[in-house]
């Protein structure tokens, strides 16, 4: 197996129903399940190693910050999609009745950084946003 072309990462959250992250992560979003235990689960989130811990749920109250017009939760973490991933996800979202934080809704638009963006939450309540630019090269624009 050949080495990626950028370094991948590997984040751990909690959960409070490891089912309810099979059916999320696993069906819903198409991650394919790797190792797992009866308190884990390893998900290949795009190439990254994203795992579920089962653990009490035990997040307050999420901050937030103003983004263009918008109440962004902070801590959340994603993915950058292509625009046609990002849609056809939507898409899925929208069909298990899934409600957005943040509705998918075009951000920036013509100006630097321009990104189609979505947030919603887990079963377990971690906050995910996924979103997809019109032109890679801009994502560390200025």
């Amino acid at each position: 197996m050949s080495a990626p072309s950028i370094p991948r990462f590997h984040l751990a959250v909690p959960v409070d129903d490891l089912d309810a992250a099979r059916h999320f992560y696993g069906e819903l979003i198409g991650c394919a399940q790797g190792r797992s235990s009866d308190r884990w689960i390893d998900w290949n989130l795009h190439g990254h190693q994203f795992v579920t811990h089962l653990a009490p749920s035990t997040a307050g109250e999420r901050a937030r910050n103003p983004v263009d017009g918008h109440d962004v939760p902070v801590p959340h973490f994603g993915l950058i999609l292509t625009i046609p991933e990002f849609h056809r996800l939507a898409e899925r979202f929208r069909a298990a009745g899934v409600t957005f934080v943040i509705e998918p809704y075009l951000r920036f638009p013509g100006l630097p950084g321009e990104q189609w963006t979505m947030f919603l939450l887990d079963p377990a309540g971690n906050a995910l946003e996924f979103k997809a630019f019109a032109d890679d090269t801009q994502i560390f624009a200025v």
